[in-house]
Parts: C-alpha cells; sequence; structure tokens
C-alpha cells in the first residue's frame, strides 16, 4: 500500500464499489415496489369484483371466482367469521381470519338465493321491500403480505382488502390475494446478477485504474531517476526527461528543470564568489607579508602606511563578506523607523576626506521615513558615494525625494557613465569595468552589489541611469512605512 498505483486502484475500487451497491440497493427497491406496485392492483381488481358481486345480490354458490388459483379469495363478516372462501384454499395468512371454513349459516343462505327467497318464510319478504343492490366501499383498500395454500401449494401472496355492503344490510369484507412469485423471482434474478457482475466489474476497474496509474506515473519514475544520478554525480547540468502531455507531471517537470537551472545558477554564483574572494583576499595578504617580512630582515626598509592600507583594505573586505554571507542567509533588516533625508546629511558630513564635495539636495520639512535598518541603509548611501568619487570628474550629488508611495535617493556624478548593456553586469559580486580594475582604485566590486541585495531586503530597488550631468545616476527607491 505504499505504492501510489496501489491506493490509487484500491481507492477507486472502494468508490466504485460503494457507488454500485448503493445504486444496487436502490434498483431493487424501486423494482420491489412496483411489482408489488401491480400485485396490489391485481388483488385489488380482484377484490372490488367479487365485492361488486355481493352487493349487487349475488348469492354465495353462484359467485364467479376467477382464477382462483393466482387470485384466493376469502369473505368475512362484521363478527370475523368466514362466509365464503375459494374452491381449492386449504390455508391462509395475512387476512382477517386464518379459517377456511364457511360457517354453516352463512353457507345456508344468509344471503338471498337467486329466486329472492331469503329464509323461506312463503314469500311474505319479497324482493320489492329490499334495494336494488348494495354498495362497494370507495375507500382506498387495506393490503397486507400473507401466505395461502391452494390445493396443496403454499405461496406468498399480496392481499386487499374491499368492504361490501349487501342488500340486507349486511357488511362484508372481501380478502383478494395476487401472487409475488414474479417479483420475488424477478428481484432474485437482478439481485444474483448484481452479485455475480459486481465482482468481477469491481476487477476490471483497479485493473483499468492499476494500468491508467502506472501508464501516467511512468515519466515520475524517469524524474526520479534522473534526479537520483544528478545527486550522485553532483553534475547540475544535467536535466530531467519532460513528457510531451501537458498535464501536471511535465509541469512538475518543467518546474523541477528550472529548479535546477536556478540552482546550478546559484551554485555556479557561489564558486565564482569563493574564486573571486580568494583572488581579492590573496592579492593584500600578499603584500602585507611581503612588507612584514622586508621590515623583519631591514626595519629601516618598513613601509608603514603600506601596510596600514592593505590591512584597512582586507578588514573592508572580510565585513564585506561577512553583510553579504548574512543576506545571502536571509537576515532581515530591523524594523526601525530611518529617516532618509536626515541620514543623508549625516553620511554626507562624516565624508570629510572625499576628493570631490558632496551636494545635498534635501527639501526642509520633507518626511522621507522608511522602514529598515539604519545601519545597512548608511552602508548603501556610503557605496553609492564612494562609487560616484571614484568616477566622477568635478561633481557629485545626492538628493532626496517622495515618488509614489516610497521615497527616492539619486546619486549622480559627472563621470564617463555606465554603458547600457553593463547597466545590470556591474550589480554582479566582483564585477569592475575596465576602468575600474585597479586594486587600489577599482575597489573589491562588492559595493554595488552588497548595496542592490541591502536594497532588495528592505523591498526596494536600486538601478543605474544617465545623469543629466553626463554620468551615471544611481536611483534607490524605498517603500514607506504602512
Amino acid at each position: 500500500m505504499r505504492s501510489v498505483r496501489a491506493r490509487a486502484a484500491l481507492g477507486a475500487t472502494l468508490v466504485v464499489a460503494v457507488a454500485l451497491i448503493g445504486a444496487g440497493l436502490a434498483v431493487l427497491l424501486v423494482l420491489r415496489d412496483n411489482l408489488i406496485g401491480q400485485a396490489d392492483l391485481q388483488a385489488e381488481v380482484a377484490a372490488r369484483d367479487v365485492a361488486g358481486q355481493l352487493a349487487t345480490g349475488t348469492a354465495y354458490d353462484d359467485l364467479e371466482l376467477d382464477d382462483e388459483e393466482d387470485h384466493p379469495v376469502q369473505v368475512v363478516d362484521e363478527e370475523g367469521r368466514v362466509v365464503i372462501v375459494s374452491k381449492d384454499l386449504r390455508a391462509v395468512t395475512g387476512t382477517g381470519a386464518t379459517d377456511v371454513t364457511p360457517v354453516p349459516s352463512a353457507s345456508a343462505g344468509a344471503t338471498p338465493s337467486p329466486d329472492g327467497d331469503d329464509d323461506g318464510d312463503d314469500g311474505q319478504d319479497d324482493d320489492s321491500s329490499r334495494p336494488d343492490s348494495g354498495e362497494v366501499s370507495s375507500d382506498d383498500p387495506e393490503f397486507s403480505d400473507g401466505t395461502a395454500t391452494v390445493d396443496r401449494t403454499t405461496a406468498d401472496y399480496r392481499f386487499a382488502a374491499v368492504e361490501a355492503t349487501t342488500r340486507d344490510g349486511v357488511t362484508l369484507t372481501v380478502y383478494a390475494g395476487a401472487p409475488l412469485a414474479a417479483e420475488q423471482e424477478a428481484v432474485g434474478t437482478v439481485r444474483g446478477a448484481m452479485l455475480t457482475g459486481l465482482p468481477v466489474l469491481l476487477v476490471v476497474v483497479a485493473g483499468v485504474t492499476w494500468l491508467v496509474t502506472r501508464r501516467a506515473l511512468r515519466p515520475v519514475e524517469g524524474i526520479r531517476r534522473e534526479m537520483a544520478a544528478i545527486t550522485a554525480s553532483e553534475d547540475l547540468a544535467r536535466r530531467v526527461p519532460e513528457p510531451d502531455s501537458r498535464d501536471e507531471i511535465a509541469a512538475l517537470a518543467r518546474t523541477t528543470n528550472e529548479t535546477l537551472t536556478v540552482l546550478e545558477a546559484s551554485v555556479e554564483r557561489q564558486r565564482r564568489f569563493v574564486a573571486d574572494a580568494s583572488h581579492e583576499l590573496r592579492s593584500p595578504i600578499a603584500s602585507l607579508r611581503t612588507q612584514l617580512e622586508v621590515a623583519e630582515a631591514h626595519p629601516e626598509l618598513l613601509d608603514l602606511p603600506g601596510a596600514v592600507a592593505d590591512t584597512v583594505r582586507l578588514q573592508v573586505l572580510a565585513a564585506d563578506l561577512l553583510l553579504l554571507a548574512r543576506l545571502d542567509a536571509g537576515e532581515k533588516p530591523g524594523g526601525g523607523t530611518v529617516e532618509l533625508g536626515a541620514l543623508v546629511r549625516e553620511e554626507v558630513s562624516q565624508r570629510t576626506g572625499d576628493r570631490i564635495a558632496v551636494a545635498v539636495e534635501v527639501p526642509e520639512g520633507g518626511a522621507f521615513e522608511v522602514n529598515g535598518s539604519r545601519g545597512q541603509l548608511s552602508r548603501v548611501i556610503g557605496n553609492l558615494l564612494d562609487n560616484a568619487q571614484r568616477h566622477a570628474e568635478g561633481s557629485v550629488a545626492v538628493s532626496v525625494a517622495a515618488d509614489g508611495r516610497g521615497v527616492r535617493v539619486e546619486v549622480r556624478d559627472d563621470g564617463a557613465g555606465v554603458p547600457e548593456d553593463e547597466r545590470e553586469r556591474i550589480f554582479e559580486r566582483f564585477v569592475r569595468l575596465d576602468d575600474a580594475r585597479s586594486r587600489d582604485d577599482g575597489g573589491a566590486g562588492l559595493g554595488l552589489a552588497i548595496a542592490r541585495d541591502v536594497a532588495a531586503r528592505h523591498g526596494g530597488t536600486l538601478t543605474v541611469h544617465r545623469a543629466d550631468e553626463g554620468g551615471a545616476a544611481f536611483r534607490l527607491w524605498l517603500p514607506r512605512p504602512a
């Protein structure tokens, strides 16, 4: 039962079984009700026929009881005494009385004889003093189930009870039966067919479900095998097979390949990051080691400023790498509120050693609050100003303004600008354009990458455009607090 195919086949079989059993029971009930309704109609017709004869004054011995085997008749009076029974009726149940022997007084002539004399008193009570006919009750008959033994054959019957009033005012109840053999045979045949066909149909459903599920899940097995091979070989360039169908399995294969593509790019990016970081760290470490070894041998040749510069460079690079590691780990910015106008003024005021003075354009009285980490946002502005200082020829400007539902900080310079085809690549880690390859002047190529990652973590964006001064314009957009 751990197999999806087995669970699917079992589930489909159970559902079909429940549905078929419910439908079969409903069919049997409807069939039985219809057949019993037909038997009720036959019994009622037979009972009303006999009741009609009694109501018109027909003598007991002259009653026409057709089909006595199929429609046994029993008539009882108001006191429950049997007055008439079918000729071959030997026993009966389910009627008003189980006796099948008429009482002598009733059989002797309680109903007028054919010549009109009731009790042989010389004709003083003739037919002219009696009503023309009695009455048959128009109420719906009462039905009951019972058995009857006709000529030594016992069977189940459906009995209908109809009341009739004779011309003498005597009320009689006529019980006429209709056989249930046809109903029982039909219901039994249908039930037997269902019991025989149900297991066969369930086996077919289970088999078809198994085969269809196996065929549908065959691509999944191919995807699993390829993923296992990728895991074993660690070759992220491989891809799982994509079926030609347009179903969920094909979508799963496409999504898996897209995930592998992203994972491959991420791993490659990490590899390049490690390689670039190793290269960037090796240069200042090698330089610092060389200076220290020379100083050990010849103290008078120690380049102390160079050693300090290399140490500072190592410190900055280590801090950048640590920040990138925290950002890659999904570190969320703090939940405090930062006023970007005040932050920009503070950052610019601390840059006393800049080559070019920075022009600040912040409207007075403006409220430019955003949610985030003050330290990380200060780092972004500082990196953008460092980049502008590195490429500017004579002017650097920073402005803060409202922009829709957020705040925009723009850093501009009048340098050579950024070529349009390089405007995304410069935000990659350890990327420096050709005119900024110098280790001393170009930095490690992490400043803009850190700035964009921090902006993204704060729900904002960082893009580069052409400035009015002809250089680059870096636009940092951050959303206002909700």
